[in-house]
């Protein structure tokens, strides 16, 4: 198990999303903060979760629009599922989840899909446990199996439209000298082995693994400020760019996105959230090899 950074050096990032540390939740558990457990499948919540933590399940937040999976469902649901669990635009919120004990499903980015669609929709603070239950786990922390006491919420949506561009959006600017499109997925999807029905990847878009931002050992635990400039480097994105996020769906993109406009505090990021599943749904070509052309 990668280590955790000092204490003394959280919250990390800046604005309306932070990265918290096991160690600061477990002084202040019962605060005046929603703890959000978004474990992949409900009975990784049923058999363990951290105590007073409600469920959220990172599938209630996309359904198909026109037969094309995986689109943000529309406010009036949004407003209808956060309520049902307490959340409130201006309530601190922290978000984790894990490896899953019923069927090790999770794969980390439960939280960071889930914190970055709590953005999208309006929330202003927002947390992510670095490390996330497995780290919890791992120090050996309290766990629960019981269910907290929720008092529903008045939530209304406000969608922050320029996090995220649309097909029209992506298309237009990314070839554009200015702007650096990455794909988050895993080197062997992006060169061509991949479920999609065309292989390989969106012209232009230069391959940074989610992963390689995080720790081996626990996909949910950020690596050091050192290995993510080294990152950086060596694929030479610069702040001076638009740094457009995308993938496969949208959903290994929201660690990057959250990444790169929290932590690193770029100046200019972007989603785009129908990523390479929208852009071969209409109709666009893709290619292969690990060349970005």
């Amino acid at each position: 198990m990668g280590q955790l950074r000092s204490a003394n050096h959280y919250p990390l990032g800046a604005g309306a999303l932070q990265w918290t540390c096991t160690e600061w939740l477990e002084e202040n558990l019962g605060g005046d903060f929603l703890l959000l457990d978004c474990q992949p499948n409900i009975h990784d919540y049923i058999i363990e979760h951290i105590p007073g933590a409600v469920y959220f399940n990172p599938g209630l937040m996309r359904v198909p629009l026109n037969g094309i999976p995986g689109y943000y469902i529309d406010e009036d649901a949004v407003e209808e599922n956060f309520e049902r669990v307490g959340i409130e635009r201006d309530r601190n919120i922290i978000v984790y989840t894990g490896t899953g004990a019923c069927n090790g499903w999770g794969d980390g980015l439960e939280q960071t899909f889930v914190a970055y669609s709590l953005l999208r929709f309006g929330c202003q603070s927002v947390w992510v446990l670095d490390g996330g239950l497995d780290s919890w786990k791992h120090e050996g922390k309290e766990l629960s199996a019981e269910y907290p006491e929720i008092e529903e919420s008045d939530f209304e949506a406000e969608i922050q439209e320029d996090f995220f561009l649309t097909y029209e959006q992506f298309k237009e600017i990314k070839d554009n000298d200015d702007v650096m499109v990455l794909d988050a997925r895993p080197p062997n999807w992006y060169q061509g082995e991949s479920p999609w029905k065309k292989p390989g990847h969106i012209p232009g878009a230069h391959n940074v693994p989610w992963k390689s931002f995080m720790h081996e050992e626990n996909t949910r635990l950020l690596k050091c400020d050192e290995d993510i400039r080294a990152i950086l480097g060596e694929h030479d994105i610069t702040e001076d760019k638009t740094i457009v996020c995308s993938c496969g769906t949208g959903r290994e993109a929201t660690n990057e996105f959250i990444l790169f406009k929290y932590y690193l505090r770029f100046p200019n990021v972007k989603l785009y959230e129908g990523a390479y599943t929208e852009w071969l749904a209409m109709g666009e070509d893709s290619v292969t090899g690990p060349d970005p052309w």
